[in-house]
């Protein structure tokens, strides 16, 4: 499956924008340190992990670790793990906003996802799409359709690009009729 165009949800400025804005409060100073020596050794994954693993054990369920460890994940490659956090996101986001615990069950007027400057909302919804992302990326198209297109439910002027996801679904099944 191509995904190139997709790109990773919870990465590049969106991801740094909300981990410093939303997440970084109540972060504890040790818990930052080993996230700076994560990124600072990410080419040597035993080392960089570990300093995950310490800022994960300083600030538990904190999301600014929740992003690095995902972010780390996905660009070793390591996807299953990466969606596993990306479930841990949507689930931290859902408490956050006051929203149902499953994501099939959360409605546009839930909170304010029509409102891109809110950041609790829009951690939702880029963590919805983690979500969306990786399951296409791990062959689980239905489940990855089904999120997508909660995306665009949720929130129908797209700013998050959860259309693109369902606009490679469809090429790839315009192509099997091929």
């Amino acid at each position: 499956m191509n995904l190139a165009g997709a790109g990773n949800p919870l990465s590049g400025s969106e991801g740094a924008l909300i981990a410093r804005t939303l997440l970084g409060e109540g972060l504890p100073r040790e818990a930052e340190d080993h996230l700076w020596q994560a990124g600072l050794l990410y080419h040597v994954d035993a080392i960089a992990e570990r300093h995950l693993h310490e800022a994960q054990a300083l600030a538990p369920g904190h999301a600014a670790v929740l992003i690095g460890i995902y972010r780390f994940y996905f660009y070793k490659g390591r996807l299953a793990e990466a969606l596993e956090v990306a479930k841990l996101c949507i689930s931290k986001a859902a408490r956050e906003n006051g929203l149902a615990d499953d994501w099939r069950r959360v409605s546009a007027g839930d909170a304010a996802f029509d409102c891109y400057e809110n950041i609790l909302s829009r951690f939702y919804l880029f963590s919805l799409k983690a979500y969306a992302y990786l399951q296409l990326r791990l062959g689980n198209l239905d489940e990855g359709r089904a999120a997508a297109s909660k995306l665009v439910q949720l929130e129908p002027t797209d700013k998050i690009g959860a259309r693109v996801l369902l606009d490679v679904l469809q090429r790839m099944g315009q192509d099997d009729d091929d």
